[in-house]
């Protein structure tokens, strides 16, 4: 099976940040989520163009979009970074982006990794860190 058939649409997770951006999707159904390659912020790549890429070739009709907030719940530097993404995420490909509150996600995928071997680095860390924001999502939709 080709990554964009089957009977669902996917939903694709972003964990921003300022030097990686994680990605995660979907499966079909819309059940589980898995990992894909850690986008390089500065790399000569517009992550615009990227995202258009993965929203055409996985059939995305939502972006789930991580939103730091501080442990305390108010907003912070990295909200507003991910509000003025969202924006133009909608504005320049026309697709429903969902922002989602993101606070442990990096401190969970640290501690999932912690043990593996060689597997603690920072791309892993923000790949696991989108694969856990949508999988939070996924599992919150789907009760």
């Amino acid at each position: 099976m080709s990554e964009s058939d089957g009977s669902g649409y996917r939903i694709l997770g972003i964990d921003p940040g300022t030097k990686r951006i994680g990605l995660a999707i979907s499966d079909p159904l819309g059940v589980t989520a898995q990992g894909l390659e850690t986008f390089e912020v500065g790399k000569g790549i517009d992550f615009i163009d990227l995202l258009r890429d993965l929203v055409e070739r996985y059939r995305v009709k939502v972006i789930v979009l991580g939103a730091p907030l501080a442990l305390g719940g108010k907003e912070i530097e990295g909200t507003e970074r991910s509000r003025r993404l969202a924006y133009r995420i909608r504005r320049q490909l026309g697709i429903e982006v969902v922002l989602r509150d993101e606070r442990m996600t990096s401190l969970e995928a640290e501690r999932v990794l912690k043990d593996g071997r060689g597997m603690r680095n920072a791309g892993n860390v923000d790949r696991l860190s989108a694969v856990l924001l949508l999988q939070s999502y996924l599992d919150e939709k789907g009760t």
